[in-house]
């Protein structure tokens, strides 16, 4: 017993000898040493499993995708996750369509009025005198303002009125692919079809028109201008019956000549006003508006107009009307915006009203000297 005491003292005692080996160890020299090693093998432990998975996963990231950070609960735990996402594609960016006007320059002329209108003229229509006119002689794409002349060359032609019109393949807009409510192989009789060409500017309607005259749209476009020339419009040319070709082209001037006869026809004057007219092509009711709004208007006393738009004569509005009771034409072209044209044509009346044209047109002349 005696040994196995001597023994178990023996023992205690190397086990206490290895405890101030290891406290010794902790001495200020060395603890630092040891606490260094231990952060480092942390940083082993945690912080390189912890990267390497996301420097792989921006790895395989391509243009298309992008990492999103979310935050979920997994067994009651939250944990930060990374999913992959598709990007939202790149927008190009398309550069302004530059007009026939743009291009010529016109938008580089100021007018007092500041209109959006690159070209425009006010005339009486009883004396002819000029209230306001900018860039009025310049010759450009008309667009569909193109249906006035149509309508004009169809009454003074004197076909049937009631005669059914077919629409065919060679009504179809393969120049601008631009819409229609008139189906290949739609019937409307002649009078129908020059209504909603007037009112809505349809343009199958149109070109239905010009090709069941006698000759055919090669006739029709001669008759056109014809007429044109004999109206003193020397600027003006034609190519189609609808205006979607912008080689249809007037000036200002021309075409308020063109204004003033059309309004001679009172058919003319009801069509291109009406602000809404139901057809039944093949039995089918179409409702159709009219493509100017102002036409609905209490406010305004419209007796003729027209309206127009392609990318190169951009938007277009000529009409006849009444402010403080006199009977004006106003042409306006290339205007900037879909509703700038309505928009200049109310600036314009009520300069009109409240100033009168004759402090305007010393205003242009003076503006004119200034540019000589």
């Amino acid at each position: 017993m005696l040994k196995s005491a001597l023994a178990a003292v023996a023992t205690a005692l190397l086990v206490l000898v290895g405890i101030s080996s290891v406290q010794a160890q902790t001495s200020p020299n060395s603890k630092k040493t040891v606490v260094k090693k231990t952060v480092i093998k942390k940083n082993v432990v945690h912080r390189r499993p912890a990267a390497a998975p996301k420097r792989a996963t921006q790895a395989s990231l391509d243009r298309r995708e992008k990492l999103v950070k979310k935050v979920a609960v997994v067994h009651g735990k939250r944990r930060v996750v990374y999913q992959r996402v598709a990007a939202m594609p790149t927008v190009p960016v398309v550069p302004p369509v530059m007009t026939a006007g743009d291009m010529a320059g016109l938008n580089l002329t100021q007018d007092p009025l500041a209109l959006r209108s690159n070209v425009a003229l006010v005339i009486d229509q009883a004396s002819s005198q000029v209230l306001f006119e900018k860039n009025s002689s310049v010759a450009l794409p008309i667009a569909s303002v193109t249906k006035l002349m149509t309508s004009l060359v169809v009454v003074e032609a004197r076909q049937n009125m009631e005669e059914i019109l077919t629409v065919s393949d060679d009504d179809v807009d393969r120049q601008k692919h631009s819409s229609s409510r008139l189906r290949v192989g739609a019937q409307l009789s002649r009078d129908d079809m020059l209504h909603i060409a007037l009112m809505s500017s349809e343009n199958r309607a149109a070109s239905a028109l010009g090709r069941n005259y006698p000759g055919g749209l090669p006739a029709f476009v001669a008759a056109m201008n014809a007429k044109a020339r004999s109206l003193g419009m020397m600027d003006t040319h034609y190519v189609d019956s609808t205006g979607l070709s912008s080689n249809n082209v007037a000036s200002a001037r021309d075409l308020a000549k063109l204004v003033v006869a059309a309004y001679n026809y009172p058919i003319i004057r009801q069509y291109s006003t009406d602000a809404k007219y139901m057809v039944e092509p093949s039995g089918h009711a179409l409702q159709y508006a009219s493509s100017n709004r102002l036409v609905a208007s209490k406010d305004w006393d419209i007796g003729l107009q027209k309206t127009g738009y392609i990318n190169e004569a951009g938007h277009c509005l000529v009409m006849l009307t009444k402010i403080e009771g006199r009977s004006v034409v106003m042409v306006f072209l290339d205007s900037k915006g879909k509703l700038s044209h309505v928009g200049d044509a109310a600036r314009m009346r009520k300069w009109l009203s409240e100033q009168g044209p004759q402090n305007l047109t010393r205003v242009n002349l003076r503006a004119r000297a200034d540019e000589g």
